[in-house]
């Protein structure tokens, strides 16, 4: 199955989803793969089709995997809107040696914390009195 446009990258498991039946004859699931590049972590969004979709059967998020995969894209117009559409197939999900299904995700010791931490804080506005008295409250 591999060809010009196949590629193979390692990682963690981030989030595996369900398999979906998107048609009478067609199925697709999907998975995200925490790939580090430098100090930050990179998310890429896989897909698996068909039969492929119970390879994710026997893996759990925090899992170090290699995807090969296939890169493929199309141009889509409807409505009077057009953009583009990038899939990254996956085709074969192998564990790294040393790696066990119950393995948790990595420590991001020397790089920096996962995205969700970096929201600014939210600091709470105060009314002012002329605003407080216009609440219907």
């Amino acid at each position: 199955m591999a060809g010009a446009n196949s590629f193979e990258t390692e990682g963690t498991l981030f989030e595996i989803f369900p398999t979906e039946q998107k048609t009478s004859s067609f199925q697709a699931r999907e998975f995200v793969l925490e790939i580090t590049d430098g100090n930050y972590p990179q998310l890429a969004k896989f897909q698996m089709t068909q039969d492929k979709c119970a390879i994710m059967d026997t893996y759990t998020k925090g899992d170090q995997v290699k995807v090969s995969f296939n890169l493929s894209g199309r141009a889509w117009s409807k409505d009077g809107r057009s953009g583009y559409i990038t899939n990254l197939t996956a085709w074969r999900v192998e564990r790294l040696s040393g790696a066990t299904q119950a393995a948790p995700p990595p420590a991001h010791a020397g790089s920096a914390p996962p995205v969700e931490s970096y929201a600014p804080p939210v600091t709470p506005v105060q009314p002012t009195n002329q605003e407080a008295d216009d609440l219907p409250f």
